[in-house]
């Protein structure tokens, strides 16, 4: 696999924020959100074995294991390296777009969807065969850049019944909106969803890496 980064951190999104994790950061992905926070995983990283991967993550002393990119699914190598660290007993998250096909991760991992809303530049790349591959304890995200994002993730949160049966985040874009104006949106829309802060960005600022 091309891997750009494997660092010990806290986790600083989903359901397990907060939590010491064992990040994962695969190289390359198929899309150009325009908010990106990692686009030096577009193309930097090293080939590393899936013996190497694991046993750098065995290096650390945390439970959690977040595979994150980039786009992981891009690399097929991203589905028995989850499969791998599930069967060694860490807790497995898999951060992906929904862009890629999901059903052959290891229905024991987390899916963490981040779906692309109007502004960042890449919606209607979703793929919604990828719904019936999802469990209760996946989780769907949206990147909130705009009052217009916000209507349009409110609709598709609606549309397909995802807070009934999932959590679901909305985050503001760390430099675009507020979290004070995304919390006043969410407490008037009756929506059951999840506000979102990336803690990691507060701990140690926006542009920091390997955090």
């Amino acid at each position: 696999m091309k891997i750009n980064e494997i660092f010990f951190s806290i986790q600083g999104e989903s359901t397990w924020a907060g939590n010491p994790t064992i990040f994962i950061r695969t190289s390359g992905c198929p899309l150009r959100c325009q908010y990106c926070d990692t686009e030096y995983a577009f193309y930097e990283g090293k080939k590393m074995s899936l013996e190497e991967i694991v046993s750098k993550v065995q290096s650390f002393l945390g439970d959690y294991v977040c595979i994150t990119g980039g786009e992981p699914l891009v690399q097929p190598a991203s589905i028995e390296l989850t499969k791998q660290l599930l069967d060694l007993g860490y807790m497995v998250s898999v951060e992906t777009s929904g862009t890629m096909p999901v059903d052959r991760l290891d229905t024991r991992a987390k899916k963490v969807i981040d779906v692309k809303t109007p502004d960042s530049k890449e919606e209607g790349k979703f793929l919604f065969s990828n719904l019936d591959f999802v469990s209760p304890t996946d989780e769907f995200k949206f990147v909130i850049c705009s009052d217009e994002d916000f209507l349009w993730s409110k609709s598709f949160v609606k549309s397909y019944g995802l807070a009934e049966k999932n959590v679901v985040l909305f985050s503001p874009s760390h430099s675009q909106v507020s979290p004070q104006w995304l919390a006043e949106k969410i407490l008037t829309s009756g929506l059951r969803v999840r506000l979102q802060l990336q803690q990691h960005k507060y701990i140690w600022g926006p542009e920091a890496r390997g955090v």
